[in-house]
């Protein structure tokens, strides 16, 4: 394997990103019948099985090359724009098109599919502040707090806060994986076994849909929330991270392992993730739901899910939304370091922004 390129080396990661970003469209489609059609139960839990943990997974993969100097400043900064732009946006178009009742517009509380922003900015500062640790002490560190965030006295939305914590351990496991370990992994007769696995786990996700809450697999809300006040919850969060783990790695056998157009859509993922909110949204405020309930339409729900995260891949769509959706933060970095200097000399180094990674 030391003959694999860099690039040859981050398509892998990159097939996994865009697959993961059809699963993340195809499960928020069929969110509004669960519990109504059977497939669309299956589908969704078993794509919950793996998609969120192996997404975060792939975001600390990725973070490697940009999580401290200027280039991790940047990324944070354009993080937290993201945020906002996106948390005023969705929150608009709910008041002022959708007419949605009941849903509390605060930057304290990311609107749904953006507490994926909140907590890899959190993911990111967390990494940093434990980034003199080895590595399986982070491990060990984070798999702790991932059982006792569910131990929180109060809603576990609030800042994505439960997310954060929960979600920890793939991100940092991700932060330290590389192509050389994960291609030990890859060998025809592993992935063969671990296609099997994922096709028998999507045969049971019937099954754990109905003895199972989804809660669990969210990682949003805390064991209170959950129906489980017991002092011992915390162990059914390390039975919850074992059925994560053991769906993650048997979806890893479907991924390809070759460059090409995947892996070119894999790199606008962003473009997708933050955008496909719109048409969920608009879809869910049409009707068309009503009509579509049966297994036939199941189908086309997918296969249009399908379709549309390639379209939102297109670069043409990234031209388009690049302004909004990549915002250039320089000057942002400026100020911060301009302010940095009226700091106390003491700090100022720890507090200025780094011109070197």
């Amino acid at each position: 394997m030391s003959g694999v390129s860099a690039q040859s080396k981050d398509s892998f990661f990159l097939n996994l990103r865009f697959l993961l970003i059809v699963c993340v469209f195809i499960a928020n489609a069929l969110e509004p019948l669960i519990g109504i059609n059977t497939w669309a139960d299956r589908w969704y839990t078993w794509i919950f099985m793996f998609h969120m943990p192996l997404f975060v997974w792939v975001t600390g993969y990725f973070a490697r090359l940009s999580l401290k100097g200027e280039a991790g400043g940047r990324v944070l900064l354009q993080i937290m724009a993201q945020y906002i732009i996106f948390q005023s946006l969705y929150s608009l178009l709910d008041k002022a098109f959708f007419h949605v009742q009941g849903l509390h517009h605060s930057f304290f509380a990311p609107y749904l599919l953006l507490w994926f922003l909140a907590s890899h900015f959190c993911w990111r500062l967390l990494l940093l502040a434990m980034r003199r640790l080895p590595p399986a002490v982070q491990l060990t560190a984070s798999i702790t707090l991932g059982g006792l965030a569910g131990y929180l006295p109060f809603e576990g939305t609030w800042l994505s806060i439960s997310r954060t914590f929960i979600f920890l351990p793939f991100f940092i496991l991700g932060y330290h994986m590389t192509y050389e370990k994960i291609s030990l992994l890859l060998t025809p007769r592993i992935r063969s076994a671990a296609i099997a696995m994922s096709l028998l786990l999507f045969a049971g996700a019937v099954w754990v849909s109905a003895h199972l809450q989804t809660g669990w697999l969210y990682g949003s809300m805390t064991y209170t929330e959950l129906g489980h006040g017991e002092w011992y919850a915390g162990f059914y969060r390390i039975g919850i991270y074992m059925l994560q783990l053991t769906a993650s790695a048997a979806f890893l056998g479907l991924v390809p392992l070759t460059s090409g157009w995947l892996s070119r859509m894999g790199s606008r993922t962003l473009y997708v993730f933050l955008l496909h909110g719109f048409i969920i949204r608009g879809a869910a405020a049409s009707g068309i739901y009503t009509y579509v309930h049966t297994t036939y339409g199941i189908a086309f729900i997918m296969i249009t899910a399908c379709l549309l995260t390639v379209l939102l891949s297109l670069p043409g769509i990234k031209r388009a939304a690049h302004l909004f959706i990549e915002p250039n933060v320089d000057w942002l970095l400026m100020l911060f370091n301009r302010l940095a200097e009226f700091c106390p000399k003491s700090w100022r180094t720890a507090s200025r922004i780094e011109t070197k990674s």
